[in-house]
């Protein structure tokens, strides 16, 4: 079994040593310097030069191109898979190793990280409140003007209170593929039609947002459409190996939730 997990980073960073299954790739890799011993995802067939719309999209872009293998994987060079519970320091040793992805994959197909909750507001209601909304919004329309198949899954997932966040997974390869190919698809319209003028560098990283949310509502009408059975999906605990300014994550989350007032950087 060929599995590769790519692992986004846009810099120089510590990564998982296992280079049988994880591949450290630079995201945004055009015009910059490249990051000695990282695949530059400016390659073949690209979108290495949107990165500061797309994130770590750039990366997914690239492998969906231009990666063979059997399954297909991306993390973050901050967040990993991890069969420990969650939790943050500097060190990787708790990293999904090799064979404890082959074991999971020998009982399911789609590993996805632990499901976030949001307990108080929805998938839409959070987004709106934090970010702008307009954004889901004009998503589903495209949704609507594309694979209207989909248009139920997208209100099914916008009013739940948990999602699988961070555009991490790993499936096979050739399901990826699928999914890529509804995702960018609707993305490259939605960045024709999103006014950007007016956005700061934090703002201007939406489209990577967005498609947090539409992994979900591509998942959901898998399993709506039996393409995928529920027992094919297991979460997956995360390591996050950066610090979270915790009291500030939950403030702002309140008084976006409150007084509407929307993140302006990262936590």
């Amino acid at each position: 079994m060929n599995v590769k997990i790519i692992v986004a980073c846009h810099k120089k960073c510590e990564v998982p040593e296992d280079r049988n299954i994880y591949l450290p790739v630079q995201v945004g890799a055009e015009g910059k310097e490249p990051v000695v011993g990282f695949t530059p995802d400016n390659t073949g067939d690209n979108i290495s030069a949107k990165n500061f719309m797309y994130s770590e999209l750039t990366g997914l872009y690239w492998a969906w191109k231009n990666l063979e293998c059997d399954y297909f994987g991306l993390v973050h060079y901050r967040r990993c898979f991890a069969m420990k519970k969650k939790s943050t320091g500097k060190s990787l040793r708790n990293v999904l190793t090799e064979s404890e992805v082959n074991e999971l994959l020998k009982h399911h197909s789609i590993i996805v990280p632990v499901r976030r909750k949001y307990y108080i507001e929805t998938i839409y209601g959070h987004y709106s409140h934090t970010f702008d909304g307009t954004q889901l919004d004009n998503a589903k329309e495209i949704i609507s003007e594309q694979c209207p198949e989909y248009i139920k899954s997208f209100d099914a997932v916008m009013r739940r209170r948990w999602g699988y966040m961070f555009n991490m997974y790993i499936m096979p390869k050739s399901l990826s593929d699928k999914y890529c190919e509804w995702l960018f698809k609707i993305l490259f319209i939605l960045e024709q039609k999103t006014d950007t003028r007016r956005m700061n560098n934090f703002d201007m990283r939406y489209i990577g947002r967005v498609s947090e949310r539409l992994f979900n509502v591509w998942l959901h009408y898998q399993i709506s459409t039996y393409s995928v059975k529920e027992q094919d999906i297991v979460e997956v605990p995360c390591i996050y190996t950066g610090k979270i300014n915790w009291p500030k994550k939950i403030i702002s989350f309140l008084m976006a939730k409150i007084f509407h007032r929307k993140y302006k950087k990262s936590f």
